[in-house]
């Protein structure tokens, strides 16, 4: 096979899936609005089945709501008629995917659930399926066309049934006023959820807290700089207020003009307005603004009471960077 038909497949696949999404924008109606109110008033979970390639999509939605505030759990059909059944709660509402709505296990499970007298909805293709008719709720995932050449292997139809399930979530996000807290809170692991919950006291709080006075001489800044090794010291009063800070970057300059510096104190080289943060900022934030104003470090102060550093070297320890 040429490259260029490789390419030209590829594209096509894309394109007719794309096509798919567009046409599933009919879909949302009001009879989706509904089923979002539905699952927005449940007390229950929402439990998501299917089988074959619809059961993996059910198992991807069911994450995506479970990490933006709507309880829910997975159930393969099969397995359900063999006795998983019994996860199924009194205030559950039961979702079944199915690009045909009519497999055996499908059928069988359709029964079942009305039996229990759970309210169903059915994500379906074929909308005279035993799946569409039965369902109290129907979420129609019909496409035009799988990107399949043959038009037979669930394609286009699982992306529609993928895409149909973050529209739930998100629209379901909206409506419950879920935050970017609340999201933090069901992703504690990983750079995402350090990016939404560490702050920058979590990390300032690890470092030294190097300070001199106003009056300090040049060697005391040094001595200071060099045994707290962050690059800095701030420059504090008696009450903990800080007043300035220097930079290793200040005693460079000080020291390439060739001045003397036997008289000289901390406040004649301090720099009075250093850029700062809050401790309880987010540290994804304080990257930001060192990104921002090309520096490594940032002072941590409440007020303008000095409360410590936060290097640069913190942030890529925690892989923020």
């Amino acid at each position: 096979m040429k490259t260029s038909s490789v390419l030209e497949i590829a594209r096509r696949t894309l394109e007719l899936e794309a096509q798919a999404l567009s046409e599933l924008s009919s879909s949302i109606n009001p009879a989706f609005e509904t089923i979002i109110h539905v699952l927005n008033d449940m007390k229950g979970r929402l439990v998501i089945s299917g089988i074959g390639k619809s059961a993996i999509v059910g198992q991807k939605i069911v994450a995506t709501l479970n990490s933006t505030g709507t309880p829910s759990i997975f159930m393969h059909a099969a397995d359900a008629i063999h006795g998983d059944l019994g996860m199924i709660q009194h205030d559950d509402v039961v979702m079944i995917i199915s690009k045909s709505g009519e497999s055996p296990e499908i059928k069988m499970l359709i029964t079942l659930i009305k039996n229990l007298g759970n309210t169903l909805i059915g994500m379906v293709v074929n909308m005279q399926s035993a799946l569409a008719t039965s369902s109290h709720h129907i979420i129609n995932t019909t496409v035009s066309q799988e990107a399949c050449p043959n038009n037979l292997a669930p394609t286009a139809s699982t992306t529609a049934q993928m895409a149909m399930g973050d529209a739930m979530a998100v629209s379901l996000m909206e409506l419950k006023g879920f935050t970017a807290d609340d999201f933090a809170k069901f992703h504690p692991g990983g750079t995402l959820g350090k990016k939404l919950y560490l702050r920058v006291q979590d990390l300032s709080k690890l470092n030294e807290k190097p300070a001199v006075g106003p009056d300090s001489n040049i060697k005391e800044v040094i001595v200071e700089m060099t045994k707290k090794r962050l690059g800095l010291t701030a420059v504090t009063d008696e009450s903990s207020k800080l007043v300035g800070v220097i930079t290793d970057g200040d005693l460079r300059r000080m020291l390439e003009k060739d001045i003397d510096i036997e008289h000289k104190k901390a406040k004649d080289i301090m720099s009075k307005a250093p850029k700062s943060i809050a401790p309880d900022a987010l540290a994804v934030d304080a990257l930001d603004r060192m990104r921002k104003n090309n520096i490594t470090q940032l002072i941590v102060k409440t007020g303008e009471e000095y409360t410590g550093v936060i290097h640069l070297h913190d942030l890529i320890k925690e892989g923020l960077v």
